[in-house]
């Protein structure tokens, strides 16, 4: 009987160690899942310089530790004098980090001289800094489009061209880009073609349009370096200038038709306007017949006017209007001699 008060004591000790050991495992497994403790061991064994507080840090920032303790440890390994700051500054601003400590990398590789600041500013300015340094040390080829130029003497002229350029650091950050590079380049094709007096000089010397271009230093103000620019392809093209003759020969010939049309319109407006006057004459010429009657019998009635004189003036009427007749069939018959 006395046995089981042992008894209960002994089960709730098991019961509370049971608990206490699984709190435990809680907070060791939550330690161990918020604090990289493997990442700080591999950055510890590698050289490079990274505390579990720092680690913590990044945490509680919001800070994958693994983006930024790889790639110190990747910069340690190469020599490189970085530390967790920097690369937690640049990942906050929304840069890539690995990229910039690539960047680097290769640069030290290269012989380039290029600094932490200087690569970051390049990656945040939206280059890729690693693809730049790669340039600056093997140049790249840009082949830009086929670009129309028209001689002096009206022949088109077709040019392609293959610029070799080289990424200039210092003006990664604010230079222009590659689509700079080839409008200049049309424009130096332009210019060239443009300015000589006939299309079988520049496919004598396609040379010449190289040199020109090369002489205007087109590269200023962009993020590369000119190297050499080769004139891939050379082409003849349209006949423009006698395109444009024709054009405008087709052009005077409508203005001309305009011009003629606007007289004709003119000449037959006017032709009009003189029928409608010739009737317009007429009627008054009826009117002023149709007013003879009345004035003869108003002289009648006065006596200004006699028989005689009446029968008289009828006869001259009939005498006028038989030689009308007599002179209007002669004519007649010698039209139809003629």
């Amino acid at each position: 009987m006395n046995n089981f008060p042992n008894n209960d004591f002994e089960l709730s000790s098991l019961i509370s160690i049971g608990i206490i050991i699984v709190i435990l495992i809680i907070l060791i497994s939550l330690f161990f899942r918020f604090v990289p403790v493997g990442l700080w061991v591999t950055a510890y064994f590698s050289g490079a310089k990274v505390s579990i507080g720092n680690l913590v840090g990044m945490r509680l920032r919001r800070v994958q530790p693994s983006e930024i303790v790889r790639p110190l440890i990747k910069a340690t390994k190469a020599g490189l004098t970085l530390d967790t700051n920097q690369l937690e500054a640049h990942h906050l601003a929304g840069g890539n980090v690995n990229l910039v400590v690539d960047a680097l990398i290769a640069a030290q590789r290269a012989n380039i001289d290029l600094v932490f600041e200087q690569a970051a500013a390049i990656d945040l300015a939206g280059r890729n800094v690693f693809e730049a340094v790669q340039v600056s040390v093997n140049p790249k080829v840009i082949e830009t489009p086929l670009i129309s130029a028209v001689a002096m003497n009206g022949i088109e002229v077709r040019a392609k061209a293959k610029v070799t350029v080289r990424a200039n650091i210092e003006r990664l950050v604010g230079g222009a880009g590659e689509e700079t590079i080839i409008a200049r380049i049309g424009e130096g094709i332009v210019t060239t073609v443009g300015s000589s007096e006939s299309h079988s000089k520049v496919l004598e010397n396609p040379d010449s349009i190289s040199q020109t271009i090369l002489r205007k230093g087109l590269d200023s103000g962009t993020a590369f370096e000119i190297l050499s620019i080769d004139i891939a392809d050379v082409d003849v093209g349209r006949n423009i200038g006698a395109k444009l003759q024709a054009d405008q020969a087709i052009a005077d010939k409508n203005v001309a038709q305009a011009k003629a049309e606007e007289r004709r319109a003119f000449a037959v407006a006017e032709e009009q306007e003189m029928v409608a006057e010739v009737q317009r004459m007429r009627a008054r010429v009826v009117e002023a017949e149709a007013e003879v009657p009345l004035a003869m019998a108003e002289a009648f009635k006065k006596g200004n006017l006699g028989v005689m004189d009446y029968y008289n003036m009828k006869n001259i009427e009939s005498d006028t209007s038989m030689r009308d007749s007599i002179a209007k069939g002669t004519s007649s018959t010698e039209e139809g001699r003629e």
